[in-house]
C-alpha cells in the first residue's frame, strides 16, 4: 500500500536559513522524519533577474523604506504552481484575517500551502490583489518580517496532521480545542483547565483533591469548571458565542456573583 504523500509547505522568503532551526527539533522535526511533513524553502533571490539579485525598491510617492517588487514574487509562486496549480497562496501580513484556531483547522484540511514572507515596508500591491489568495497575521503588532508568522502557521497546523502527536486526544484539550464535554463535537473554544502531576504535596502546595478521587464524573465536571473559570478570568470574550448548558450559565452567574477577579493595578 502507497505511503500518504505529507502536508507540504512551500516558504518563499530572503532569509531561508532561518527555517533550519525549527525543523531540527522537537514535533517539527519528527513530522519531518516520519514522512507527515515537507517543507521547501525557495530563496526569493533566485527569482530575481539582475546580477545582484535584487527583490526590492524604493517606493513610488517616497516615504521611507524599500517595498519588495512583484516580478520576483511572481515568478515564484508561478514556478510551484507549476506543479500543483491550485495550491493555496498564503502571504502573511498584518493586514491579513487573524490566525485563529478554526483558521488552522481548515488550512489542515490542504494538502499543500505557499506562505510567502514580507520584509521592510511590505511588498507591492499586486502581490495581495493578484497572487494571494488569502493574507494572514499572527496578531496586531508589528514584526521585521514574515518568517515568523510563518513558522507559527507551520507548527500549529502540523499539530493537527494524523499521527503527528503521540496521543490525539491532546489535539481537542488543548486550548481553543474543542473539547467534548457533553459526548457531541461542540465546538467549543474555552481555554484549557489547570494540569497537575507528582507529587500530589509540593512546599504546602496540594493536588485538589477530586483529582486524586477516581471519580471520572467529578473530575470531568471539575475540568470543565476551572476551564470556565479560567477562560471568564483571561478571555471573557472567548464566551461570547460559545454554546452553554444549565451548568455552564449556573457557573458563570457564580463567578460574576463572587466578584473574585482581581483588581489591576490601574483600577486599584
Amino acid at each position: 500500500m502507497e505511503a500518504p504523500k505529507p502536508m507540504q509547505f512551500d516558504v518563499v522568503t530572503i532569509f531561508p536559513d532561518f527555517f533550519g532551526s525549527i525543523l531540527v527539533h522537537g514535533m517539527l522535526k519528527r513530522a519531518v522524519a516520519g514522512g507527515q511533513l515537507a517543507v521547501r524553502l525557495h530563496d526569493l533571490r533566485d527569482f530575481s533577474e539582475d546580477r545582484h539579485r535584487t527583490v526590492d525598491d524604493r517606493p513610488f510617492g517616497g516615504g521611507p523604506g524599500m517595498v519588495f517588487k512583484p516580478e520576483p514574487i511572481f515568478r515564484a509562486v508561478e514556478a510551484i504552481r507549476a506543479e500543483a496549480a491550485d495550491v493555496p497562496v498564503i502571504l502573511l501580513s498584518p493586514q491579513g484575517r487573524l490566525l485563529r484556531q478554526p483558521v488552522v483547522e481548515e488550512l489542515s484540511q490542504r494538502s499543500r500551502i505557499v506562505l510567502i514572507c514580507g520584509r521592510y515596508e511590505g511588498m507591492d500591491e499586486r502581490v495581495a490583489e493578484s497572487l494571494a489568495t488569502d493574507e494572514l497575521s499572527i496578531g496586531d503588532y508589528v514584526l521585521s518580517g514574515g518568517e515568523i508568522g510563518a513558522a507559527v502557521v507551520i507548527e500549529c497546523v502540523t499539530r493537527l496532521i494524523p499521527g503527528v502527536l503521540g496521543n490525539e486526544e491532546s489535539i481537542v484539550q488543548d486550548s481553543f480545542g474543542g473539547e467534548e464535554f457533553s459526548g457531541e463535537p461542540s465546538g467549543r473554544r474555552l481555554l484549557d483547565w489547570p494540569h497537575y502531576t507528582r507529587p500530589a504535596e509540593f512546599r504546602g502546595m496540594r493536588v485538589p483533591e477530586v483529582l486524586l478521587s477516581g471519580d471520572h464524573g467529578e473530575i470531568r465536571r471539575w475540568r470543565r469548571r476551572k476551564a470556565l473559570e479560567k477562560t471568564f478570568r483571561k478571555r471573557p470574550e472567548l464566551l461570547a458565542d460559545l454554546p452553554l448548558d444549565d451548568e455552564d450559565r449556573q457557573v458563570l452567574e457564580e463567578l460574576k456573583q463572587a466578584s473574585w477577579l482581581p483588581v489591576s493595578p490601574q483600577q486599584g
